[in-house]
C-alpha cells in the first residue's frame, strides 16, 4: 500500500480560482439556455445557480466558522429558481461567489475549526479539495455545454479521483454496493496512481495501492480519462475498461454524488 496522495492546499486552490474562471467563460460561449449534456434537464443557468449556490454555501461554513452546515438555498436549480438572480447579472453574480470562496479559503487560518463532511487532514483541507473539484466538474459541464472541453491538470484529476474513491464511495448513504462481493482496480497511466474497491453489502473499501492488481473489472487510462468517466462526465469506453461489465456499466448509477438525498 502507498501512502496518501499529497497535495498543497496552495495548489488546490489555484486550480480552484483558474477552474471557476474558465467555467464563467465556457458559461457566456455556450448561452445561458444551453442543455448540459452531463446534468439532464440542466440548462447552463442552472448550472451558474447551483454552482454559485455552492460556493457561497461553503464559503459561510469555513468564515463564519459554523459547527454546523449552513443553510443551501440555491443547492437545487429547480427547486430554489426563485433565489436565481435575472440572467443579465447572472455571471457577475457567479464570478463574484467565486472570489469570494477563493478569497475566504486563502485568508482562512489553517486551524479553523469549522463543519466538514470526508476525512481530511483539517477542515480547511477538506473544503479547499472539495470545492476544487465541485468547480471542476461543473467547468467541465459547461465546457461541454458550449463544445470546448479544456484539459484538466493531471496532478488535480489524481486527486479529485481520490477524493470520489477515498472519500465519498466508503459512505454508507451512497450506493455503491453489491448483494455478491466485488472488486475493481483503477490506475492512471500518466500519474503513478492507483487503487483497489471492495464493494459488497458493506461500506465500500478503497485503498490506495502501488500497482494495478488483480480485480474483477478494471478501469486504466490517463487521469484525466478517468477523472471524467469515475464523475460521470463521459462513459466508460473512453479509458481502458475490462472485466465485469456488469459492475462497469452501472457505475453512474451506482454512484453519483449528489447535492441531497
Amino acid at each position: 500500500m502507498c501512502h496518501p496522495l499529497r497535495v498543497e492546499i496552495s495548489d488546490q486552490l489555484n486550480a480552484l480560482q483558474s477552474a471557476g474562471e474558465r467555467l464563467a467563460v465556457a458559461a457566456q460561449s455556450a448561452g445561458l439556455g444551453a442543455s448540459v449534456p452531463s446534468c439532464p434537464g440542466w440548462t447552463v443557468r442552472d448550472l451558474l445557480f447551483h454552482t454559485s449556490a455552492v460556493h457561497r454555501w461553503a464559503a459561510a461554513a469555513v468564515r463564519e466558522a459554523r459547527l454546523q452546515p449552513p443553510p443551501n438555498v440555491g443547492g437545487d436549480p429547480l427547486r430554489d429558481a426563485e433565489h436565481r438572480p435575472p440572467d443579465d447579472e447572472l455571471v457577475g453574480w457567479f464570478a463574484d461567489g467565486h472570489t469570494s470562496l477563493v478569497k475566504t479559503l486563502r485568508d482562512a487560518p489553517a486551524d479553523v475549526e469549522c463543519w466538514s463532511f470526508l476525512t481530511a487532514t483539517s477542515p480547511l483541507s477538506f473544503w479547499v479539495r472539495r470545492q476544487t473539484h465541485e468547480t471542476t466538474v461543473h467547468r467541465v459541464d459547461a465546457e461541454l455545454a458550449a463544445r470546448e472541453l479544456t484539459p484538466i491538470d493531471p496532478a488535480v484529476a489524481v486527486d479529485g479521483i481520490d477524493e470520489l474513491l477515498t472519500g465519498f464511495a466508503p459512505l454508507t448513504h451512497w450506493n455503491l454496493h453489491s448483494e455478491q462481493a466485488r472488486t475493481m482496480s483503477v490506475q492512471t497511466t500518466d500519474v503513478a496512481a492507483a487503487w483497489h474497491l471492495t464493494i459488497g453489502t458493506e461500506p465500500v473499501v478503497s485503498e490506495r495501492v502501488d500497482e494495478n492488481c488483480g480485480a474483477d473489472a478494471a478501469l486504466r487510462g490517463t487521469a484525466t480519462q478517468v477523472y471524467l468517466a469515475l464523475w460521470n462526465r463521459t462513459s466508460f469506453d473512453t479509458p481502458d475498461s475490462a472485466g465485469d461489465a456488469e459492475l462497469l456499466g452501472k457505475w453512474p448509477e451506482l454512484l453519483r454524488v449528489r447535492w441531497s438525498r
